[in-house]
């Protein structure tokens, strides 16, 4: 997936790149300084849109973006309920501890990667004509470009903005919204914040019409059942209970995916797996030994004694709290106590895939979106929580409140990539602090507000 590092070119909102290094326990930054590409150069063939879409998954593989930060920052920041971190990275120390600043690191490479992905894929999406090969063809890359820019929108409005529930979402700032190829930067690619509503409306309708172009399967790439249970994620978060439960429920009786029977089976892809992503992954992120990198290996993983192919820096150690919030021979045997502290097992394989979204994720959605709207479409509440629970070995439960799902999904997602979200669509409290606090909101990256003057700060930076 190297090839496109040749023709990338860069979103307008990278108008300063250059390699920065922050020296101390600070990661680097490695950010190339791509040119924008003259028209003479652009996507003229399909061949050139077809290397643009692998450079879309290419970027998404980035440990900064969906390769794993996005969901260790979601997990890690303000979580000092369930995780003891103790890494040395000032910028997710930070984050951690509520005190990030304009110039975090981490907020910086997060945006930068996925602007620098949203204009590859819009190159992709305006250039979708030149693919003549097939219809079929056709649809697919424009709904695969299509599918990666909504996830990475929906990513940094969450991080960089109010969550829906907060305050009005059509006039609270969002994030820029750039929609098409940008080639060379003028004055009128300084972008504004979109508003929140702004942005989650776009990102509806780019997933609305990925399930509608999407095959049924696509190898490892994005198919239609990744747009639609992403779009049931994005429908949850915005309190549309109808909407997301429509769409977890397609997911469940068309996609012809079924929950692993082994809930142990869902990890460790490479070490168990010989690098087979497992049929309850909707979506994941490959990584191979050759490419790609699992920041959620990174900084939850540890190298275990005795299971080879484990590793990790070993920052994000689990509290024994959260551990005693499962039921005996619940999930909580999914933890292993190494050197005096435990971890979880999900992310211990070095070169193991990262999940983004599955199966499980749209049973719980599905309980819960028909036990607020008084419904059963597909099943009961009741149902759909035992069906996770049968998987997990436990007991069925005689009947379910709203307390009971949330808990159920609490546990079966914990640590990947959820807490935070999850707390401000619940509007529970996130360690010590409110579900609302603006400590919960990364910082507009300092670089990006010094070379652009439209955007805004977020309170308290």
């Amino acid at each position: 997936m190297k090839l496109i590092k040749s023709i990338a070119v860069n979103s307008s909102l990278l108008l300063a790149l250059c390699s920065l290094l922050i020296t101390g326990c600070e990661k680097r930054l490695d950010i190339a300084p791509y040119q924008s590409i003259a028209e003479d150069r652009a996507l003229n063939t399909e061949g050139d849109v077809l290397v643009t879409l692998v450079g879309c998954y290419d970027g998404i593989q980035n440990p900064a973006n969906l390769g794993g930060e996005i969901m260790v920052l979601n997990d890690l920041i303000g979580n000092s309920t369930n995780i003891n971190f103790t890494g040395t990275f000032a910028g997710l120390n930070d984050a951690y501890n509520g005190l990030m600043v304009a110039n975090n690191s981490f907020a910086a490479s997060t945006w930068s990667t996925s602007y620098n992905v949203i204009n590859r894929c819009n190159n992709v999406v305006s250039a979708v004509d030149k693919v003549t090969s097939s219809t079929a063809k056709k649809n697919s890359v424009e709904g695969e470009a299509l599918f990666i820019r909504a996830t990475l929108y929906f990513e940094l409005v969450r991080l960089y903005g109010k969550a829906i529930g907060d305050g009005d979402a059509s006039t609270n700032p969002g994030v820029p919204l750039v929609l098409q190829p940008t080639r060379g930067v003028t004055d009128a690619d300084y972008k504004a914040r979109s508003s929140v509503r702004q942005v989650y409306d776009q990102v509806v309708a780019d997933l609305t019409r990925a399930e509608t172009l999407l095959p049924n399967s696509n190898g490892f790439y994005a198919n239609k059942w990744a747009a639609a249970a992403m779009l049931s994620r994005v429908h949850l978060m915005q309190k549309n209970y109808p909407a997301a439960r429509d769409a977890a429920n397609r997911v469940i009786t068309s996609s012809g995916r079924s929950l692993n029977s082994d809930f142990t089976r869902l990890w460790f892809t490479m070490i168990n797996n010989g690098g087979a992503m497992p049929s309850e992954y909707l979506f994941g992120v490959k990584v191979t030994t050759q490419d790609g990198a699992n920041a959620m290996n990174t900084y939850f993983g540890r190298t275990i004694s005795g299971m080879p192919g484990t590793a990790g820096r070993s920052d994000c150690k689990i509290r024994p709290a959260h551990i005693a919030l499962y039921e005996p021979g619940d999930r909580r045997n999914y933890f292993v106590l190494s050197g005096g502290s435990y971890y979880t097992q999900k992310h211990l394989d070095r070169f193991g895939d990262v999940p983004v979204i599955r199966l499980a994720e749209m049973f719980l959605t599905r309980a819960e979106c028909n036990f607020r709207e008084n419904t059963s479409v597909g099943a009961t509440p009741l149902e759909d929580v035992n069906r996770i629970r049968a998987r997990a070995t436990l007991a069925p439960l005689a009947s379910v409140d709203l307390n009971a799902i949330t808990r159920e999904r609490y546990l079966e997602l914990a640590f990947e990539g959820h807490n935070l979200h999850e707390a401000k669509r619940l509007q529970l409290p996130v360690g010590s602090l409110a579900w609302n606090s603006p400590k919960l909101i990364m910082p507009i990256p300092q670089r990006e507000m010094d070379v652009n003057k439209q955007l805004v700060q977020n309170a308290g930076y």
